[in-house]
């Protein structure tokens, strides 16, 4: 894992060389603020030579670090996505029987031209509201809200877009008590029903039920750089080996990367995150999202109700049969808004 000093600079292990020339950018920089000497020749060759090596890294990143990246302390999560994506967000709370649980954020609002309902797991930034959110793990009354407002969308219409962001559903005393497995379990048999358009993307972590509790859809995306596995490499590693050390060999065995998942058919597209991770440019990440989102309406939208569930139903019935993969395959390209550099990736069909 990133070392302490590392992360507070900005920075994980495996990017020393990115450390490196960024220190000599500001070493020029101060120099010819100093000096009265013009450097910006050698800087411009600095930059291409960071942006070159950052391409570089995160193009062959390991499993291992992968994870490392999904929960980078800086990377946009549930709030950054409803402060630049959604407009007119109204936030619904309670579950009309136990209380309200602040990891599980459930709201209306509107993305691009769509009036939704969007869920969302939110892990908080500061250390107060990891706290008040409980670092990102629902309780069960956090997912009887979501269904709730869930079957509140079916009822008037309005799409329903889900934000994954958990290590896993709260596993303490009182949410057992209370019900979580039977929670998680009621919203996935309730979900596969519900009548409207259902997007699900993961944007950091995906851990086991917990993510799994908000992630039966139409559609479920990545973004490159997250993890949706059924246990965390610590706790795959704790369980097999009686050793946390063993995590970056959990992470590969458990084949948790969007690259892999796209590749055995359990996602259906991967949404690019720009050079060096979503963490180092928040608004053309969420831009990316945004469009995808679109896009997937707009196609979902065609379908008639019956065609939607029909859909639905064969495309989690594949799910673990071998055969299972995304029904289209084709390379999209997102354009990007004025001002920003275009991306097409075509590395993989089914990216977005």
């Amino acid at each position: 894992m990133a070392s302490e000093g590392n992360r507070a600079g900005g920075y994980l292990d495996f990017e020393q060389r990115v450390i490196e020339l960024e220190q000599q950018v500001e070493e020029l920089r101060r120099l010819g603020t100093k000096k009265g000497i013009d450097y910006s020749v050698e800087v411009r060759r600095i930059e291409k030579e960071r942006i070159a090596e950052l391409k570089r890294v995160y193009s062959n990143l390991t499993a291992w670090q992968t994870v490392q990246v999904a929960r980078y302390p800086q990377r946009p999560i549930l709030t950054d996505y409803l402060n630049l994506m959604v407009r007119d967000f109204r936030e619904l709370h309670g579950d009309r029987c136990f209380g309200d649980d602040h990891a599980m954020v459930v709201g209306i609002g509107q993305i691009a031209r769509n009036k939704v309902l969007i869920v969302g797991q939110n892990k908080g930034r500061a250390i107060k509201e990891k706290i008040t959110c409980n670092f990102g793990c629902p309780n069960p009354e956090g997912y009887r809200k979501a269904l709730a407002k869930m079957k509140f969308a079916e009822k008037f219409g309005l799409p329903i877009v889900t934000l994954i962001d958990t290590p896993g559903a709260y596993p303490g005393i009182g949410a057992e008590e209370r019900g979580q497995a039977q929670a998680i379990a009621v919203n996935l048999m309730r979900m596969s029903r519900l009548k409207v358009p259902i997007i699900c993307i993961c944007i950091g972590e995906g851990g086991s039920g917990g993510a799994l509790g908000i992630a039966v859809g139409d559609r479920l995306a990545m973004l490159e750089f997250a993890y949706y596995s059924v246990i965390s490499p610590e706790g795959c590693a704790a369980i097999l080996w009686r050793d946390g050390s063993q995590a970056p060999d959990a992470a590969e065995a458990l084949k948790l990367t969007s690259k892999d998942l796209l590749k055995l058919g359990l996602i259906d597209a991967i949404i690019p995150e720009p050079v060096g991770g979503a963490h180092r440019n928040v608004h053309d990440t969420v831009y990316n999202v945004e469009s995808y989102i679109a896009g997937a309406l707009t196609d979902l939208r065609r379908m008639t109700t019956e065609e939607l569930l029909e859909s639905r139903y064969r495309k989690w019935r594949s799910v673990g049969s071998g055969c299972s993969a995304p029904a289209e395959r084709k390379t999209m390209r997102i354009t990007t808004a004025p001002g920003r550099a275009s991306q097409q990736r075509t590395s993989s069909p089914a990216t977005v």
